[in-house]
């Protein structure tokens, strides 16, 4: 599969079949969105398929940055009207490569971004503290559903223009599950909000319109930065490019080492989707090398079984295609 998907990628990238990037409709794919990808097959290519190759990556990474600049405001990547921060939407786009778009009236979903900034919202009946005024992040109710760990929280420094959390009456670390309130320990984020970037209102308060950014260019930087730091490409290329998303955040520069940039591509990414393959790339999702509140169900963390480094197959995909056979220990 993955030698059909690189193969694909380069077809597409050769070809006429797709727009050159930044030059597609708003929300559809275009060869910029197809390079993310190819430079994340290559970036996984020695846990995917036993090969390094984090030259490659950082070639594709090169043209990434050289198209898709890092955009000013990292708060406006996130609000209501994001969509100025894409390449393909309008000619002040910068820096997000593909979207899967939202919108409050005509594009409505209770996933995606919806889910995000409903569920990071917390309200404890008869307990203020422990209340947000959801208008924080422009929605008319919240779901009270999702916490960060202090594990995570703890990795950022207090000037960080990323660390975007709500306090609240809650311990920063998770020391239980649930508290007496019912509630869940650990801060929550408001990274993602449904307010538009010069604080105005966005159109409906009931859904978001806030689209999920799927690629945006600070990753290919840090993946550049990651490459060099394996020996795939140039040290102090790549330095800049680590120090370039750290200044971005208001943050002062790091030296480029491995345990440096999981960090930092957790401080830049989290929410993005990323955190669980770069975590299993650095192998430590499953060992015992980096643990977090209730990893394995302890409530100080432990190791769990390396077959977690892969999902199990469903049943249905098995049963339709017999080529395929069941993930270790499923």
């Amino acid at each position: 599969l993955w030698d059909w998907m690189v193969a694909e990628c380069k077809a597409l990238l050769e070809g006429n079949d797709l727009p050159e990037a930044g030059k597609t409709e708003y929300g559809r794919i275009d060869k910029g969105a197809v390079q993310m990808i190819l430079a994340k097959l290559y970036l996984n290519a020695e846990v995917w398929a036993g090969k390094a190759m984090y030259k490659e990556c950082s070639e594709v990474c090169e043209q990434i940055i050289a198209t898709y600049p890092l955009h000013q405001v990292y708060s406006d990547l996130f609000c209501a009207d994001n969509d100025l921060c894409t390449k393909n939407a309008t000619k002040n786009g910068d820096e997000i490569i593909f979207v899967a778009p939202q919108d409050g009236i005509q594009l409505c979903s209770y996933g995606s971004t919806n889910f995000i900034v409903f569920a990071s919202t917390w309200s404890v009946a008869g307990k203020p503290d422990k209340t947000m005024d959801v208008a924080q992040v422009g929605i008319s109710s919240g779901w009270s559903g999702l916490s960060l760990t202090g594990t995570f929280t703890s990795k950022f420094e207090e000037n960080d223009a990323r660390a975007m959390f709500w306090k609240g009456g809650f311990n920063q670390f998770i020391g239980e599950l649930r508290d007496a309130d019912g509630a869940s320990d650990g801060w929550k984020s408001m990274k993602f909000s449904n307010i538009n970037h010069d604080g105005s209102s966005a159109q409906a308060q009931g859904f978001v319109d806030t689209d999920f950014p799927v690629f945006r260019s600070a990753d290919a930087y840090l993946m550049y930065a990651e490459c060099a730091a394996r020996g795939g490409a140039d040290k102090g290329k790549g330095e800049r490019y680590l120090n370039a998303v750290r200044t971005r955040a208001g943050v002062g520069n790091l030296d480029l080492t491995l345990d440096n940039i999981i960090d930092e591509r957790g401080r830049e990414l989290y929410l993005e989707g990323f955190r669980r393959q770069d975590l299993v790339r650095f192998g430590l999702f499953t060992s015992d090398a980096y643990l977090w509140e209730f990893k394995g169900g302890d409530p100080a963390g432990k190791r769990v079984d390396d077959r977690f480094n892969l999902f199990c197959i469903p049943s249905d995909d098995l049963n339709a295609n017999r080529n395929l056979t069941q993930n270790p220990g499923y």
